[in-house]
């Protein structure tokens, strides 16, 4: 029999006296205080988050026993960004317990919202690709699906953004400091992944073809799991993210001779992998080392899968009925070459059967229709760090290419197209669509796009697999937890289904004549606004006034997304007021935000016409009363949730066909 004891388990102590006694447990223990009264708003924030913590864990360990027992399939979702903002609040409100939390910490002096802001956005994203992971995550979670999400655990994000007279200064993005308390680190689920050296076939005595890999240079891969919580849901699902570090230990005699800079040089070499975000790729040592952080986050990842596998159900023979894989755009698109060369290389698997693996649980969303935007890898390159990998891949395309030829006999244009490999460059989106069971766009004009275009030949080629996810968001976080205001204005009027099924908001529009309620949105909305302002005020020490109409321009910098256009429309506005001074219009704020790529002089620039264009604005006071420009430095999760509740007018204006979802 199990071993007994005499703790309560921490579901059975979710009432506030309950939540009381934990939050004391953790002052005690780690801090040496036996009530909140006593403890600093830093002691309370990591006594709150470490007993978040262990709520979670509990409910992570009841809900892998339900999944085991039940033997569900597991979706694996693999993104190389996971932009999941901050973790104490939306834990808190997933879980139904903020109003306990409130009155325990307002017992110090100090409040919730306090150490909600104590904590940082987690830099494991950027935009809109990383935001829908993590949406997903919460809408699988919330469902009870069992899901894993699998990155890699980048020290540093991005950047953290500052402007100084106009210029982007990029500055390091460090959120590990207080973020890392959310981690669990699990030592006991560490592999280790192979770059580089050179590949020998030998055939054995049964005839079989061996690979051997020697000269290669080795790095380990350390996972660290971050619980996700689900709204009003029993399911913690986890984001596992992947750390590098060598292999080797610390060459302790080469430190003893003096040779510092040596002893260090190899243990940095390998933990350069998940050092930073997106690093620059306008030199080859950036190209490598994107195309080492890609391999390193799915190598390690199938070895988690696969053990993962083998652990429940001792086999591989039922893979196919109990595992999903999602290609979360094609950064993660080497999962397929890589769940080739274990199925062949260390199971033994026939070519055909570790094919039919592949094709039966990879699927893949597609998140650009710009054909030059579509990842490709120069070949030598690729065969010099990913030797193995490249030889699957070159087989998978001489394959390829010998069924189109027989389906489209002397077409070469077409076969070119196709092709994986072509021109000395390996395209990762021709290898994603060709290796998925499904592919989907984002919106319904961008799948219809690439049917049309990008992806022409390959939906003529196998029309089932094209299909259309429209983006959504995870309207908890969104609506319910960043517009508390609307949220209870819709449980009034429509109830608090919509929480959990949000086509249930359909039902608003019942009341789209009703007065009353017109009213009370229009309240609902200037309170936003109003928090807003104070919000930038308390921040940067712009002034907005909440009574102006909110015009908001928030995306990555990019020409396509035509920042420049609305500027240009603003200084027309700005011209025609300067030239008549009988002229007024309605006072209106333009607001923008976004980062610009640190090597993309025009979104720079860009963002400087922004700065000076708003001075000059500032300087005339007749003016500056009916227009203002406001650009908002280092856009993320945290101001999203402060600036969109507020916003009256959202700018969707990229080229018709070139942004995939918009909004």
């Amino acid at each position: 029999m199990p071993k007994k004891t005499n703790e309560t388990p921490v579901n059975d102590k979710l009432t506030e006296d309950g939540l009381r006694h934990l939050i004391q447990n953790k002052l005690s223990r780690y801090f040496g205080i036996l009530s909140v009264k006593e403890a600093s708003t830093e002691q309370i924030y990591t006594s709150v988050l470490l007993t978040v913590k262990d709520i979670l864990s509990q409910m992570r360990a009841e809900y892998k026993e339900k999944v085991k027992a039940a033997k569900a399939k597991k979706i694996y979702y693999l993104c190389i960004e996971f932009l999941i903002g901050k973790s104490l609040k939306n834990n808190i409100l997933n879980l139904g317990l903020e109003e306990e939390f409130r009155a325990i910490i307002s017992e110090s002096g100090t409040t919730l919202d306090e150490l909600y802001d104590i904590e940082p956005d987690a830099a494991l994203g950027n935009g809109g690709l990383g935001r829908l992971a993590a949406c997903f995550m919460d809408a699988l979670t919330t469902q009870s699906y069992p899901a894993t999400g699998f990155s890699i655990l980048y020290e540093y994000g991005l950047f953290k953004q500052k402007i100084i007279e106009g210029d982007q200064v990029e500055l390091p993005d460090e959120w590990m400091p207080l973020g890392e308390a959310w981690l669990v680190p699990r030592l006991d689920k560490k592999c280790t992944v192979k770059f580089g050296g050179h590949i020998h076939e030998t055939w054995n005595e049964d005839g079989k073809c061996e690979i051997v890999h020697t000269d290669y240079d080795e790095v380990q891969a350390v996972p660290y799991d971050m619980m996700i919580s689900g709204g009003d849901s029993k399911a913690v699902n986890i984001l596992r993210l992947w750390k590098a570090q060598d292999i080797r230990q610390f060459n302790m005699s080469l430190f003893s001779q003096g040779q510092y800079v040596k002893a260090m040089q190899d243990n940095y070499n390998a933990e350069i992998i998940s050092k930073v975000l997106y690093p620059a790729d306008n030199h080859v040592e950036g190209k490598l080392l994107r195309l080492s952080q890609q391999y390193f986050m799915v190598c390690a990842s199938i070895q988690s899968i696969i053990n993962d596998q083998l652990a429940t159900y001792g086999t591989l023979d039922n893979i196919k009925e109990k595992i999903a894989i999602h290609v979360n755009d094609t950064h993660p698109a080497l999962v397929i070459p890589e769940i080739m060369r274990v199925l062949i290389d260390v199971y033994s698997y026939s070519w055909e059967d570790a094919w039919d693996v592949v094709t039966s649980v990879v699927s893949y969303t597609n998140h650009t229709v710009m054909p030059e935007a579509l990842e490709t890898w120069n070949e030598d390159l690729f065969a010099l760090r990913l030797p193995r990998i490249y030889m699957i891949i070159k087989e998978i395309n001489r394959r390829l290419s010998e069924d189109l030829w027989r389906c489209y006999p002397g077409d070469w244009d077409r076969i070119s197209r196709m092709s994986i490999i072509c021109d000395k460059q390996i395209r990762m989106a021709n290898l994603s669509v060709l290796a998925s069971h499904t592919v989907n766009g984002v919106s319904k004009l961008h799948s219809s796009i690439l049917k049309k275009t990008v992806f022409h030949d390959y939906s003529k080629y196998s029309p089932s697999k094209f299909t259309n996810v429209t983006n959504g968001v995870a309207h908890r976080r969104w609506l319910c937890y960043s517009n508390p205001g609307l949220a209870k204005l819709l449980d009034e009027t429509i109830g608090t289904g919509y929480r959990l099924d949000a086509s249930q908001l359909a039902k608003f529009a019942d009341f789209a004549d009703d007065e009353s309620v017109l009213d009370k949105l229009g309240e609902i909305k200037l309170a936003n606004k109003q928090a807003f302002a104070d919000f930038i005020m308390k921040r940067d020490g712009v002034a907005i006034d909440p009574r102006s109409t909110f015009d908001v321009h928030i995306k990555r910098m990019h020409e396509y997304k035509r920042q420049l256009l609305n500027v240009l429309r603003i200084i027309s506005l700005y011209v025609d007021l300067k030239n008549d001074p009988k002229l007024t219009i309605p006072p209106q704020t333009f607001i923008f935000s976004a980062k610009a790529a640190p090597g993309y002089y025009m979104a720079k620039q860009i963002i400087k016409l922004i700065y000076f264009f708003s001075k000059e604005i500032g300087a005339d006071k007749r003016i500056s009363e009916m227009l203002n420009v406001v650009f908002v430095e280092d856009y993320n999760v945290s101001i999203a949730e402060h600036l969109i509740p507020s916003a009256e007018i959202s700018e969707q204006i990229s080229l018709a066909g070139k942004e995939a979802s918009g909004t």
